[in-house]
This record gives structure tokens, C-alpha cells and sequence, in this order.
């Protein structure tokens, strides 16, 4: 019995050994570990870390309602339209300094409205597209013209071209240079969207150079532009300081001839008070003259026309995101009906 009982005790025993050393080799895999998107704080709010990658990603863009009036011809003409903006801008860190690009694209929705019988309205159209390292700036892009003052009285410039350049930023002085391909002179590309004869050649090409600064409360900005297709050039100040509970802003212009970054007078002066009043609402009042406002086919001024703008423009903050603009414009040229336009507008920002 002592013998059974051994041999039927060690039988057991092999048997559990076994059975754990079976148990210890089956081993359950472990799930893959997941890749949560990671905030990117290096290049300020809105980034983030593109998954596997070291990109930081910011989505952005707006959608706009309004409703624009005025009373051309004698007639009471009022226009509803909503225009929607996405834009992606990327940023990440390089030898050569931050590597960023923006893409933004738009479309202006206006039911079956064509706007000059080349095609509808209602089509997305890039915005802007351009890259960006360290100071370098290259693509489809708003220009140094483009920045003007808050309110919506004062017409002082504005182009939307392919450019390269490079602009140096420091603490308090900015500089920059870039070589523009230009596609027509300033107002027929604003007003038909479209391209001078005179450029069709496709060998516009210009220069503009801008220097500017923030000194407390007083900033400045003197910008130049000469266009080689038409050999003129323009050149514009614009000078803002704080005044009471608003900014103070003026802004001159003076053209050689009509040229691309500016020819809607010979020399212009335009000046606006942006009062603040409380967290959430704005009141800009403005006025901007335009002497010689005619040119001939050579691009040069004739003529003693002149015209003048005044207007108010009402911006109020609803809340955060939601903001409400409203444009009261009249003017004046001689020689021309006196008109009244204006809008009103809602835009969800995100």
C-alpha cells in the first residue's frame, strides 16, 4: 500500500508540473497601443500633432451670411449672398527654421447668379496656397497691399498673386521684400475679375518692399510697389497710434500711374476713428479722398475729377465666434450719380 501510494503521488505530481509548464506557454497578446492625438502648443493655440508624425495641424475657416444694398441707378438693389472658408495651416520644426504651409479654399454661394458670364458663382476657388520657412514665403497669397485699415470706408489696395519673397521679423521693426507676377492693373482686376489686355502676354512682373514697426502705442508702415509691366509704381503710409478708447488710423497714397498695386486716383488720403466702446462693440467712422481719378490707355493721370468717400461701419461681438457687421458707405465723384451702399453681415468664425 506505502509503494501504491507512492507511485500514484508522484503520478500526480508530474502531472500538475506538466499541466503548469503547459499553461505558462500559452500567452495572450497584448492589444496594440493606440496613438491619441496630442496637443501641439510649440506655434501658439489650435495645433495638433498629425498621428505618427511630428507635423503640427491647425483647421480653421469661417461661414458668412449677408445681404448687400445700395441704390445704383435709382433703383432699391439689395444682393443675398453666404460665402464658406476652410483653411489648414502646418507648422514644424526644421534646421532651417519653422516649416509651415496654409491652404485656405472659399466659395461664395449666390443661387444661380453669374457674375461677369464666365461661369457661376458658386464654385470653390483657392484662397490662398504658399509655404513658408523662417522668413521665406512662397505661392498663391494675399500681399503686403492687402493690409489696410479696420473699417470698411477706405479703398487703399489689394492683390492676390503669386509672390515670392522673404520678411524679417524682430521685436519691433519688420521688413520684406518679394517679386510679384502681376495680372492687370489694380482696378480692373478688383472690379472684373478679370485680366487687362495689356498683361496678357503673362509677363507682369513687379516688386514691393514694405518696412514697419510698433512703437507703444503708435505703429507704422511705408510700402512700395513698382510695376514693370507699365513702368509705375505706387507707394503708401499708413500710420495708427491710440487715442482715447480707440485707435486713430490714416493712410495716403500716391501713383506714378496706373499700375497694378494701385490706380484708383493719382494720390488719395484717407483717415478713421475706431472707438471701442465696451468689450463688444466698435463704431469706425471714415472718409478717404481721391484726386485725379482718370487715366488714359498710356496708364497716365488726366483730368481734374476727383471723388470722395464717408461712411460708418458698426462691428459688434455676439459671443465668442459669432460676430455681427454692419456697413453704411456714401459717395461721391463728379460727373457721377451720388450713391449709398452698404451690408449687413453674420459670421460664425471657428
Amino acid at each position: 500500500m506505502n509503494l501504491k501510494s507512492l507511485l500514484l503521488g508522484s503520478a500526480a505530481a508530474l502531472a500538475a508540473v506538466s499541466g503548469a509548464h503547459a499553461a505558462d506557454a500559452i500567452v495572450a497578446a497584448e492589444p496594440e497601443p493606440m496613438e491619441y492625438v496630442r496637443v501641439c502648443d510649440a506655434f501658439g493655440t489650435g495645433y495638433f500633432y498629425i498621428p505618427g508624425t511630428e507635423t503640427c495641424l491647425k483647421i480653421g475657416g469661417y461661414v458668412r451670411f449677408e445681404v448687400q444694398f445700395d441704390d445704383v441707378d435709382d433703383g432699391d438693389n439689395w444682393n443675398a449672398r453666404t460665402r464658406a472658408l476652410l483653411n489648414f495651416e502646418t507648422k514644424s520644426d526644421t534646421e532651417y527654421g519653422a516649416l509651415g504651409s496654409y491652404i485656405a479654399i472659399r466659395s461664395w454661394a449666390e443661387g444661380d447668379y453669374v457674375g461677369d458670364g464666365e461661369g457661376e458663382r458658386n464654385e470653390l476657388e483657392i484662397d490662398e496656397a504658399y509655404i513658408t520657412l523662417g522668413g521665406f514665403k512662397v505661392g498663391y497669397m494675399y500681399n503686403y497691399w492687402d493690409v489696410d485699415l479696420s473699417g470698411e470706408t477706405d479703398d487703399i489696395g489689394s492683390n492676390r498673386i503669386n509672390s515670392i519673397g522673404y520678411n524679417y521679423t524682430g521685436d519691433t521693426i519688420s521688413a520684406g521684400v518679394f517679386i510679384d507676377e502681376l495680372t492687370g492693373r489694380y482696378s480692373e482686376v478688383q472690379d472684373l475679375g478679370g485680366v487687362n489686355d495689356r498683361y496678357s502676354d503673362n509677363d507682369g512682373v513687379g516688386i514691393e518692399a514694405q518696412i514697419s514697426g510698433a512703437f507703444g502705442p503708435v505703429s507704422a508702415a511705408l510700402l512700395g510697389g513698382y510695376d514693370f509691366h507699365v513702368n509705375d509704381g505706387s507707394i503708401r503710409a499708413i500710420l495708427s497710434a491710440d487715442v482715447g478708447p480707440g485707435t486713430l488710423s490714416g493712410a495716403g497714397i500716391y501713383s506714378t500711374g496706373a499700375n497694378a498695386y494701385y490706380d484708383r486716383a493719382e494720390w488719395t488720403v484717407a483717415v478713421q476713428y475706431a472707438a471701442k466702446l465696451g468689450d463688444k462693440f466698435t463704431i469706425t467712422p471714415g472718409f478717404q479722398y481721391f484726386d485725379t481719378i482718370d487715366y488714359d490707355t498710356d496708364g497716365d493721370f488726366v483730368g481734374d475729377r476727383d471723388a470722395w468717400r464717408a461712411g460708418v461701419t458698426l462691428d459688434y461681438k455676439i459671443t465668442d465666434g459669432l460676430t455681427s457687421k454692419v456697413s453704411l458707405q456714401y459717395d461721391d465723384r463728379d460727373d457721377e450719380e451720388e450713391t449709398f451702399s452698404g451690408f449687413v453681415r453674420l459670421q460664425r468664425s471657428f
